[in-house]
């Protein structure tokens, strides 16, 4: 049994009004342990509609929900965390601004460097990807996931796996020490639907 669980991150454009139900389906269907909303280059206003449409549905199913990318905007919209890139906001700017109790969390690549000082700055999790080919985004690096097996023998920081990751190739990432799976369009893409999706991965998870 492992310990590995979903990080859900929203597709790159959402219609609020159709998307909401479908969340709440989402995460109603099986585990989830956090929902990133990831609306890339949207102005502020757009951001903080779906904070403030999405955050509650989060919330209350006792998920985190995390934002991407702006520290402020998270911290003002009562959002559990935030994430940041390595072109993004500091890490130690996006702890001050998100307050000591927050999750900060660090894209990290496939570098074991980057990883190593993020977690001594004090990060809640570091990210490496894109472990497969993804539509989501144009990766900057490809990670390997013995990458994942190094830094669970090295540190206690919660690893998260990334990167076009689907319930079919999600077991090796599992098996080498993800403590969390970070997908987009494997779940709302999936031929069956988010919550056979969920499902799905939950049981790969269960297994291994």
């Amino acid at each position: 049994m492992t310990d590995c669980r979903l990080y859900l991150i929203t597709p790159p454009t959402l219609d609020l009004n159709s998307f909401k139900p479908l969340l709440a389906a989402t995460l109603d269907a099986g585990d989830v342990a956090c929902v990133q909303l990831r609306l890339k280059d949207a102005a502020d206003d757009v951001v903080k509609r779906a904070i403030d449409a999405l955050r509650p549905i989060v919330q209350q199913r006792e998920v985190a929900f995390i934002l991407n990318d702006r520290p402020d905007l998270a911290a003002a919209g009562g959002c559990d965390g935030v994430h940041v890139g390595q072109e993004d906001t500091p890490y130690a700017q996006a702890r001050k601004i998100m307050g000591r109790d927050a999750i900060v969390g660090v894209t990290c690549h496939d570098s074991r460097h980057l990883a190593m000082v993020a977690g001594e700055d004090g990060a809640d999790y570091v990210a490496f990807g894109a472990f497969f080919e993804t539509a989501t985004k144009e990766p900057k690096a490809r990670a390997e996931p013995e990458i994942l097996s190094w830094w669970q023998e090295m540190m206690e920081i919660p690893c998260v796996a990334i990167g076009g990751i689907t319930v079919e190739n999600c077991r090796v990432l599992v098996e080498a020490g993800a403590d969390f799976l970070a997908v987009s369009g494997g779940v709302w893409n999936h031929p069956n639907g988010p919550a056979a999706a969920v499902q799905a991965f939950n049981q790969v998870i269960a297994g291994v």
